[in-house]
């Protein structure tokens, strides 16, 4: 019988053990942490065996086949030792899709990523297909496989996830965009990171579908260079496709097997980023044929995802904005982009290289003040120090807010769109944008 061992003890750690022990393998979780009370109780009512605060490297290092949780870092020692004994290394999705005949609709992208998936999966819900969420968003997809008998699957997929990946093969795959991004992860390589995103296309066969911007340069290079058998469709803000999606006089069109569109002003979700989302989704919603009638009330009624550009209450004229979810670069240039008012811009955290550059001349044009938040706000002050007359420096979010609150005029919109990781102050993103959120709605009823 084959040895599952798996690291890290987390949403994806659990489904991936749980559904081994669902399929009758021998299966062993350790964690270098601690394990969350939930997941220990969940390990220990399936009969699950774990550790934790510990690796046992005689006991890790006798497995068949490793799964690891995409938080490890690549270069974690454990990681190395994995690699020198040649020993399978996969993710979660990699190994929970080996356990499944489900389509597979998996969506990968520097940003739009989480609001796209969501997008999917509420169109193929609006259409009554029998349809699971998973990935980096919701239950674990290995859970869900062990658990439900779902036809379709829509999984948000990151890079650390497709790290690991080696048959892993979609019915339908999306890179939305290419950006700088975790690049302390890849060698501080561009081109490293974006071939990771890549491999969620690499396993596609003529029978799958692979649907990618044709305005993203790093992705039309890399396309140029690799040799995929998948039908390629792409979706344009900047040309006309004879196949494929594209805008023209404030519609959205698709022009596969048959065509669709749609007024802009009609989109749900605002913004030339969201735009692009909405015909990517689009797209894989043709290839799955969904009616138009389905694919125009989903695309009317979605709701926006939390802590992505999630308007709060106006308060005193004031407009304030969550978008903690933006942790780099591009995503604060899409948020920056889709303001219309003047803005108190709050940014900062954990540094993962970035390059502010890209958001030099949106922040000269629309943001009237920066408020930095983090432990080290050294590199934004220094960037744009010569470029932004106030900025301030703050390490807590009641401070951050209570700064923004008190420059912000009638008329105006405070911003929060860190650009950067949030752990040096919070848990998650998530926990940063909740913070974010009582300390505007404090006082105010």
């Amino acid at each position: 019988m084959k040895k599952i061992v798996v690291l890290g003890g987390g949403e994806s750690g659990f489904g991936a053990a749980f559904l081994a022990k669902s399929q009758g393998l021998e299966v062993f979780l350790s964690d270098k942490g601690e394990i969350l009370e939930n997941y220990k109780q969940l390990l220990i009512d399936n009969g699950i065996e774990f550790e934790e605060g510990k690796h046992s490297e005689e006991k890790i290092l006798s497995a068949d086949w490793i799964i690891k949780s995409p938080g490890i870092p690549k270069k974690a020692e454990i990681i190395a030792k994995i690699k020198a004994k040649n020993i399978r290394l996969s993710s979660e999705i990699e190994f929970a899709a080996a356990f499944t005949d489900a389509k597979i609709i998996a969506i990968t992208g520097s940003n739009g990523k989480t609001t796209t998936t969501s997008l999917i999966y509420h169109i193929l819900k609006d259409a009554k297909l029998n349809v699971g969420l998973g990935g980096n968003i919701g239950t674990s997809f290995a859970k869900q496989v062990a658990s439900e008998k779902f036809d379709y699957y829509v999984l948000e997929v990151s890079s650390f996830q497709l790290d690991d990946v080696q048959n892993f093969r979609p019915y339908i795959s999306l890179l939305l965009n290419l950006s700088p991004d975790h690049l302390d992860q890849y060698n501080y390589n561009y081109e490293e990171y974006a071939l990771a995103k890549f491999k969620i296309a690499e396993n596609q066969e003529n029978d799958n579908y692979f649907i990618y911007n044709k305005d993203d340069e790093m992705s039309q290079k890399l396309l140029e260079q690799l040799d995929l058998k998948v039908n390629k469709i792409a979706f344009s803000l900047k040309e006309k496709l004879s196949e494929g999606g594209f805008i023209e006089n404030g519609t959205i069109n698709v022009n596969f097997k048959d065509t669709f569109s749609m007024k802009i002003e009609d989109l749900s979700l605002v913004g030339n980023h969201n735009i692009a989302n909405s015909l990517a989704a689009s797209i894989a919603s043709k290839i799955l044929n969904i009616s138009n009638e389905n694919i125009r009330n989903s695309l009317m009624t979605f709701q926006a995802v939390e802590h992505r550009l999630e308007n709060l209450p106006e308060i005193n004229g004031v407009t304030f904005i969550n978008d903690s979810k933006a942790t780099n670069v591009n995503a604060a240039y899409y948020a920056l982009e889709s303001m219309t008012k003047p803005t108190i811009w709050i940014v900062g955290g954990t540094d993962k290289g970035n390059d502010y550059t890209e958001v030099e001349d949106l922040v000269k044009r629309k943001v009237k003040a920066i408020v930095c938040l983090g432990i080290d706000n050294q590199k934004i002050i220094d960037f744009f120090k010569d470029k932004k007359e106030l900025i301030y420096s703050t390490s807590s979010m009641e401070e951050a807010v209570k700064v923004s609150k008190s420059l912000a005029k009638f008329g105006d919109a405070v911003l929060l769109s860190p650009c950067c990781a949030s752990f040096d102050l919070f848990k998650n993103y998530e926990d940063r944008g909740n913070q974010f959120k009582q300390q505007v709605l404090k006082n105010h009823n």
